[in-house]
């Protein structure tokens, strides 16, 4: 799945399948200018930064046990980058260009760890959230075609699935993998 932030007429926190198909709302009430978003990988939550409310917000990966993790506190007026691991989200601040780690159980607990300028986006990697490759739909074929599709494969609503996409100036054919 792909999960993503909108902010333009109606905001809203979304996911859909990998090309695209499937788009759902999971979050559309009570959120003004989400921004920075992350994944809780094992437990499937999804964390939000609504500069507008001065939030970060959670919900599981079906919209569903919706709560706060802080709010109105100054610190989170100029929060971008968000990345979760073990029990704490991290983010910069771009007021102070800081680097934060917040308890995502207890509010309470805000640390600034380091300063970095210029820093936007943070990002945890963690061997136990890297997930073993399955044999997938987009694997190459004899011929060097990802999935068997000419130019671009994209996994649909399973990694059994596929759909097959053309670079920009092309078109697909009938036979839904050749471009042309």
């Amino acid at each position: 799945k792909l999960f993503f932030t909108d902010y333009g007429n109606a905001a809203k926190v979304e996911r859909c399948d990998m090309d695209g198909m499937n788009r759902t709302w999971i979050v559309d009430s009570k959120i003004e200018q989400p921004t920075a978003l992350a994944l809780d990988l094992i437990n499937k939550y999804v964390y939000w930064v609504d500069i507008y409310l001065d939030s970060v917000e959670v919900v599981d990966y079906q919209g569903r046990r919706r709560h706060t993790i802080i709010k109105g506190r100054q610190v989170v007026r100029h929060l971008c980058g968000l990345a979760v691991s073990e029990n704490y989200l991290y983010t910069v601040n771009s007021d102070n260009l800081s680097i934060l780690r917040i308890n995502r159980y207890n509010s309470s607990d805000v640390q600034a760890l380091a300063r970095l300028d210029n820093a936007k986006e943070i990002r945890v990697y963690q061997k136990r959230t890297q997930t073993a490759v399955k044999s997938h739909a987009c694997e190459v074929d004899p011929y060097g075609m990802p999935g068997g599709c000419s130019h671009i494969c994209l996994l649909s609503s399973s990694y059994k699935a596929r759909t097959c996409r053309c670079r920009t100036g092309f078109i697909l054919g009938s036979d839904g993998r050749s471009c042309k």
